[in-house]
């Protein structure tokens, strides 16, 4: 009993980041699409990436052949020879992705104190938020795992590495490719979650109307994007660091120009039919 006590503390005091992440995806995704589909999207997301990471060390499919090196078993949760904080990360990665993707095609409606995206049932459960929210979570593991690789040098440790050294920085692009397909599939499992449980919790008043909700899942995507290019310049590794920077300066800024330019430039239509959706959104009351 003591020993696994002890390394449940240590899942959480050796990994606060990642638990930190969690709960801001906690606090982003519970206003956006309710507990219940939450609490299910978590299970299920989690055993997808589980699932993905199970086969790869075993199988090679779908990221390649890598393996774990499982020095912290005896210290923190490992299960099936994959570190349970590992998998848990791709559950928010993919939330704050999706959100991101959300973000960038609905139309918005902005006041003083407040920013709401105009999203509806249809635009949540489009093949474009799927695509785009699978191709954002590739993005981020471009950021994430050549860093991820140098653990070693930082806080993470050294839990893993490649069979074969791959071309990005000892990352192989079959990495990525897994990434975008394991990406596709959680998302789609959110957007039958979010078709298939409840009500929408804009029927709701209160924690679904907090201001400016809409660019929490945005703000924590670009918050790993810093933290990981954070730590990145921390190691020395400059070059790698200014390649992340290069990746995401131009579709961050073409992003938030756009919102810019989009912002209360909705028809009458897409407003309505996001109020026919959500009818207790805030998009509904007079801008002040």
């Amino acid at each position: 009993m003591e020993d696994v006590l002890k390394i449940a503390a240590g899942t959480f005091t050796m990994r606060p980041y990642v638990f930190a992440f969690f709960a801001a995806y906690l606090f982003a995704a519970v206003p956006h699409i309710g507990w219940k589909k939450v609490g299910l999207f978590t299970v299920v997301g989690y055993l997808i990436a589980f699932a993905s990471e199970y086969s790869s060390i075993n199988n090679g499919f779908p990221y390649g052949w890598y393996y774990y090196i499982d020095a912290t078993k005896d210290r923190e949760l490992w299960i099936a020879g994959v570190p349970f904080f590992d998998s848990l990360s791709y559950v928010f990665l993919a939330y704050c992705s999706y959100a991101t993707a959300l973000f960038i095609i609905s139309p918005l409606r902005g006041w003083r104190w407040n920013l709401v995206t105009l999203e509806t049932g249809a635009i949540r459960r489009s093949f474009a938020a799927l695509l785009l929210g699978s191709l954002l979570q590739v993005f981020l593991d471009i950021i994430i795992d050549p860093v991820a690789l140098q653990g070693s040098r930082w806080f993470l440790g050294q839990i893993y590495g490649y069979k074969e050294a791959g071309i990005h920085y000892g990352v192989p692009l079959s990495n990525y490719l897994g990434w975008w397909l394991v990406g596709f599939i959680m998302i789609l499992a959110l957007q039958i979650v979010d078709r298939s449980v409840g009500k929408n919790v804009e029927h709701a008043k209160g924690v679904a109307n907090l201001p400016f909700r809409a660019l929490v899942g945005p703000l924590l995507y670009i918050s790993v994007v810093v933290f990981n290019l954070t730590v990145t310049f921390l190691i020395g590794e400059r070059q790698m660091a200014l390649t992340g920077i290069f990746t995401y300066i131009l579709p961050v800024a073409i992003v938030a120009t756009l919102a810019i330019r989009r912002t209360n430039r909705y028809t009458k239509e897409e407003l309505a039919e996001h109020l026919r959706d959500f009818p207790g959104s805030t998009a509904g009351g007079r801008r002040g």
